[in-house]
């Protein structure tokens, strides 16, 4: 139960692997921290990670970061949580970093007991969930068909805080989790401690990026003491800060609604919070509420996809970069024309993408009014149903993407091109297919948790079930 002293959360970094500063973690913890907590992953760099199982991050910066905090949980024993690892969260990525921790252990030579939460879904499963009307779709996803679920490489359900705390009883050290909200991670040992669930939840959200929410989100992370009915939040850096502006305007990163947010088991309402400079570095938030609610778990799904070669070239023509729409309409249907006439149905189903980076690249949107640009960067993107049928695509496009000309009486030109050769082979695609939650009695039916004991005089480790 929680006591008349808040709950301290060191909060080190926004992703695990991004890097970590050994003064700021130590003086996060000095400072009497209850934890250790961090988001090891995401869905913003797409949908690979989910459905190879490897991680964004390098295993050299993955395992820079958790020497320290390995280390760091040895000396000051408190425990270490971390979500969603290895990026995606599914369980191979949970084991790759369950790996890293067991090697560093055998390297430190220190014995915690170690959980791992695992959320990876079978298809079976979820097809039977479908079965009895458990799954329902978010925007802007329709009805969830079966044959979607069997497409998909890894289902992963996103775990709140139950797992974490229930991991924490039995006497983990150090709980490594499968894909979790970003919030849950580092709400979960306020809540059971008993801090109140509206200021846990929502010093999650604001924590949960590291230093995103201060002056210089590049400086360091963030230590949170929870309390009752407020929170304070403050830069690990001594020479970082926190403001009202920066502390509530992260409530809108990667949320569509500034004032609710929905969590497993409920949605975390910050209508009425108040955020108040306690000195030029500390922010004080008063007025979060958490509406509890039945209990859900987003499903994230990943499926294979087709295969892509991609081309670049620089254009600094003044003429074509004064008639740029025009130019790239004509050389996009020539090139289709192309493939067709040269492939005809042996093309399959395939797409040629003319992306000019410097017009409308990111947007997409027309460009209405303004000056043409100095330069701009032309990607050609050739989708095809095969790796080799891809790059025969792009090789037929090569001639006509180096030197269309913006009129047919025109010499031809020359692009820049900044490789050779110039067609550059992607891979393999892949589509997030899942967009939806699925009923679940509580936060641990759909979740298995497992410990780790390193076991440094055999060189192993043993395991046992929860």
């Amino acid at each position: 139960m929680l006591t008349d002293q808040p709950i301290v959360i060191v909060v080190p970094v926004g992703a695990l692997g991004a890097g970590i500063k050994y003064e700021h973690l130590e003086a996060g913890l000095a400072a009497g921290a209850h934890a250790m907590a961090m988001d090891a992953g995401s869905t913003d760099s797409g949908p690979a990670a989910l459905a190879t199982g490897l991680s964004k991050y390098s295993r050299d910066a993955v395992k820079a970061d958790l020497k320290l905090l390995v280390a760091a949980q040895a000396k000051w024993g408190v425990p270490l949580l971390v979500g969603s690892c290895g990026t995606s969260g599914c369980d191979a990525a949970v084991d790759w970093t369950r790996d890293i921790v067991l090697e560093l252990c055998g390297e430190l030579g220190v014995s915690p007991r170690i959980a791992t939460l695992y959320s990876e879904q079978t298809q079976s499963a979820v097809l039977e969930d479908i079965r009895a009307q458990r799954v329902h779709p978010l925007a802007p996803l329709g009805v969830l068909e079966p044959e979607v679920v069997e497409r998909c490489e890894h289902i992963v359900a996103l775990m709140g805080p139950e797992p974490y705390i229930a991991a924490l009883k039995d006497g983990a050290d150090i709980v490594l989790g499968g894909r979790t909200t970003d919030t849950a991670v580092i709400a979960a040992v306020p809540i059971m401690r008993g801090a109140g669930l509206g200021p846990a939840w929502h010093a999650g959200k604001i924590a949960e990026c590291g230093g995103l929410c201060t002056v210089t989100p590049f400086d360091g992370g963030v230590v949170i003491r929870v309390e009752a009915d407020a929170f304070e939040i403050e830069p690990l850096s001594a020479s970082n800060r926190c403001t009202p502006y920066t502390v509530s305007a992260h409530m809108l990163y990667e949320n569509s609604d500034p004032y609710l947010l929905p969590e497993p088991g409920g949605v975390l309402n910050v209508t009425a919070a108040q955020y108040t400079a306690v000195n030029d570095r500390v922010v004080r938030v008063t007025g979060s509420r958490f509406i509890e609610g039945a209990y859900t778990m987003k499903l994230e799904g990943a499926a294979r996809g087709p295969f892509q070669t991609i081309m670049l070239i620089g254009i600094t023509d003044p003429e074509v970069l004064a008639d740029l729409d025009s130019f790239l309409t004509a050389m996009h249907a020539t090139l289709v024309e192309r493939v067709i006439h040269v492939l005809g149905d042996a093309a399959g189903v395939f797409d040629l993408s003319l992306r000019p980076y410097g017009w409308n690249a990111v947007s997409g949107l027309p460009v209405a009014g303004g000056p043409p640009p100095r330069e701009i960067g032309l990607l050609l993107v050739a989708t095809a149903e095969s790796q080799a049928l891809a790059l025969r695509i792009a090789k037929i496009c090569n001639p006509y993407f180096f030197h269309f000309p913006l009129r047919p009486e025109k010499e031809l030109p020359s692009y820049g091109f900044p490789f050779s050769p110039a067609e550059i082979e992607l891979g393999q695609t892949y589509q997030f297919v899942l967009n939806h939650v699925i009923e679940t009695r509580d936060g641990l039916e759909r979740v298995r948790i497992d410990f780790v004991i390193p076991n440094q005089d055999a060189g192993a480790a043993f395991h046992a079930q929860a």
